[in-house]
Protein backbone atom coordinates (compact mmCIF):
# COMPACT_ATOMS: atom_id res chain seq x y z
CA UNK A 1 0.00 0.00 0.00
CA UNK A 2 1.64 3.53 -0.88
CA UNK A 3 2.81 6.04 1.90
CA UNK A 4 1.86 9.53 2.54
CA UNK A 5 5.49 11.08 1.69
CA UNK A 6 5.04 13.61 4.72
CA UNK A 7 3.98 11.17 7.54
CA UNK A 8 5.02 7.50 6.66
CA UNK A 9 1.05 6.67 7.11
CA UNK A 10 -0.44 4.42 4.84
CA UNK A 11 -2.70 6.54 2.53
CA UNK A 12 -6.10 4.96 2.20
CA UNK A 13 -7.35 3.83 -1.05
CA UNK A 14 -9.83 5.14 -3.11
CA UNK A 15 -13.41 3.35 -2.84
CA UNK A 16 -14.60 2.11 -6.26
CA UNK A 17 -17.30 3.92 -7.99
CA UNK A 18 -19.59 2.08 -9.51
CA UNK A 19 -21.23 4.13 -12.62
CA UNK A 20 -24.61 4.22 -11.24
CA UNK A 21 -23.34 5.19 -7.75
CA UNK A 22 -23.53 9.27 -6.83
CA UNK A 23 -20.50 8.83 -4.25
CA UNK A 24 -18.74 6.62 -2.29
CA UNK A 25 -20.07 3.89 0.11
CA UNK A 26 -20.32 5.46 3.52
CA UNK A 27 -19.79 9.18 2.46
CA UNK A 28 -22.40 10.84 4.91
CA UNK A 29 -25.77 11.85 3.31
CA UNK A 30 -25.41 9.06 0.79
CA UNK A 31 -27.73 5.32 1.11
CA UNK A 32 -27.38 2.38 -0.98
CA UNK A 33 -29.94 1.78 -2.85
CA UNK A 34 -31.51 -0.90 -5.50
CA UNK A 35 -30.01 -0.26 -9.02
CA UNK A 36 -32.58 1.32 -10.92
CA UNK A 37 -31.62 -0.19 -14.57
CA UNK A 38 -32.17 -3.43 -13.27
CA UNK A 39 -33.89 -3.44 -10.29
CA UNK A 40 -31.39 -4.94 -7.83
CA UNK A 41 -31.21 -8.37 -9.75
CA UNK A 42 -27.29 -7.36 -11.13
CA UNK A 43 -28.75 -8.50 -14.44
CA UNK A 44 -30.04 -7.31 -17.44
CA UNK A 45 -32.92 -8.33 -19.42
CA UNK A 46 -30.66 -9.13 -22.13
CA UNK A 47 -28.79 -11.66 -19.19
CA UNK A 48 -25.81 -9.71 -19.50
CA UNK A 49 -24.48 -8.57 -16.39
CA UNK A 50 -25.62 -4.95 -15.31
CA UNK A 51 -22.98 -2.29 -16.37
CA UNK A 52 -25.02 0.06 -14.01
CA UNK A 53 -24.20 -1.91 -10.69
CA UNK A 54 -21.38 -3.79 -11.96
CA UNK A 55 -23.57 -6.72 -11.20
CA UNK A 56 -24.53 -5.96 -7.18
CA UNK A 57 -27.70 -4.62 -7.92
CA UNK A 58 -27.23 -1.83 -5.59
CA UNK A 59 -25.86 1.88 -6.23
CA UNK A 60 -25.28 4.41 -3.52
CA UNK A 61 -27.44 7.66 -4.11
CA UNK A 62 -27.46 10.71 -1.99
CA UNK A 63 -30.51 10.97 0.49
CA UNK A 64 -32.25 14.07 1.74
CA UNK A 65 -32.91 17.29 0.38
CA UNK A 66 -33.14 20.67 0.51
Amino acid sequence: MPTSPSTGIPDKQPAHLKPGDDAAPGTPGTGEDLCEDCGGTGIRKDGNECPTCEGTGRVIHGIGGG
